[in-house]
C-alpha cells in the first residue's frame, strides 16, 4: 500500500470500529493508558493527544488543557459521545495548531501507523514548545515469553496472517532511535508486558477485529472469530508487550534565541 491507500484504510477501519483500541485495552489486567499518562501529570499543558481515537486519556489528564486530534469521524464521534472534548478532526501530518504552543504531545499506539512518519514527527516538533515533552506508547516487537509467543502464533494462524503490515515497523522497539534522528532528546525508553484476558467468544472476536490486516476477507475474519472463540476459556491470557518512550523538544542553547 502507498501512503494514501494506507491513510484511507486506517481512517475507514476506525470509522467502522470506533473505540476499538480502548475496548481491547479494557481486557488488560492494568491500564496501558494509565502507564502512558504517568510521566505527563507533572508536565505543563496544554496536552495534544495525537490520533486520539476515542480519547481514553482525557480523564487521565485533567486540568492540562487537553485537546484531541484524529482523522476519523467515527472515533471523534465516539469520543464526543463519552463527553471527551475538545476535539479536532485533522491528519497527524498537518496539525491545525500554532507553532510552539503545546507543552505535551501524547501519542497512544499511533506512531507505527500514522503516515508519512517523518512529517508527523516534524509536526510534533513544530507544535511543541522548547522543552516540551512527547510520550508515546507503541507495540513492542520483543518481550514475549515462549508461551506468549505461542499464543500469538495461535491468533495469527487463525487469521492466516504472519504480521500486521504497519507502514512504520521501526516505530516499535526502534522508536527511541527514530526520535533521536528526528531531533528529539530521549529521556526514557521502557517496556512492559501487559496481559489480555481472552476468556469469552466476545473477547476473542474483539481481538480478531483489533488488528490491522488490510487483506483480511470477511470470510476469513468470520472463520478466525469462530476458531478463536473455541480457544478462549476462563483463565486464558495473551501477552501484550508495549513500549513507552518519553522524549523532549530540546530547548535552545543560551544565547541562541532568535538565531
Amino acid at each position: 500500500m502507498d501512503t494514501e491507500e494506507w491513510q484511507r484504510y486506517v481512517t475507514a477501519y476506525h470509522d467502522a470500529r470506533p473505540g476499538i483500541t480502548e475496548r481491547i485495552f479494557a481486557l488488560a489486567e492494568a491500564s496501558p493508558y494509565a502507564w502512558l499518562a504517568e510521566p505527563l501529570h507533572a508536565g505543563p499543558g496544554p496536552v495534544l493527544d495525537l490520533a486520539c481515537g476515542s480519547a481514553p486519556t482525557r480523564e487521565l489528564l485533567p486540568g492540562t488543557g487537553w485537546i484531541g486530534v484524529d482523522s476519523s469521524r467515527g472515533e471523534l464521534g465516539e469520543a464526543a459521545r463519552r463527553g471527551r472534548a475538545p476535539l479536532v478532526r485533522a491528519n497527524a501530518d498537518a496539525l491545525p495548531v500554532r507553532t510552539g504552543s503545546i507543552g505535551v504531545v501524547c501519542a497512544a499506539m499511533c506512531l507505527p501507523v500514522v503516515t508519512p512518519l517523518p512529517q508527523v514527527l516534524g509536526e510534533v516538533r513544530r507544535v511543541l514548545r522548547p522543552g516540551g515533552r512527547l510520550a508515546a506508547l507503541v507495540p513492542a516487537s520483543s518481550g514475549l515469553s515462549v508461551a506468549g509467543a505461542a499464543g500469538w502464533v495461535r491468533v495469527m494462524g487463525a487469521l492466516r496472517a504472519v504480521h500486521q503490515p504497519w507502514p512504520n515497523p521501526d516505530a516499535r522497539d526502534g522508536l527511541a532511535g527514530l526520535l533521536r534522528r528526528a531531533g528529539f532528546a530521549v529521556r526514557s525508553d521502557e517496556r512492559h508486558v501487559f496481559t489480555l484476558a481472552i476468556e469469552t467468544p466476545r473477547a476473542a472476536a474483539l481481538l480478531a477485529e483489533s488488528l490491522y490486516l488490510p487483506d483480511l476477507t470477511a470470510r476469513r475474519a468470520q472463520f478466525a472469530k469462530r476458531s478463536l472463540a473455541r480457544w478462549a476459556r476462563p483463565g486464558r491470557r495473551l501477552q501484550l508487550p508495549l513500549r513507552r518512550v518519553v522524549a523532549e523538544h530540546p530547548a535552545p542553547y543560551p544565547g541562541r534565541e532568535g538565531v
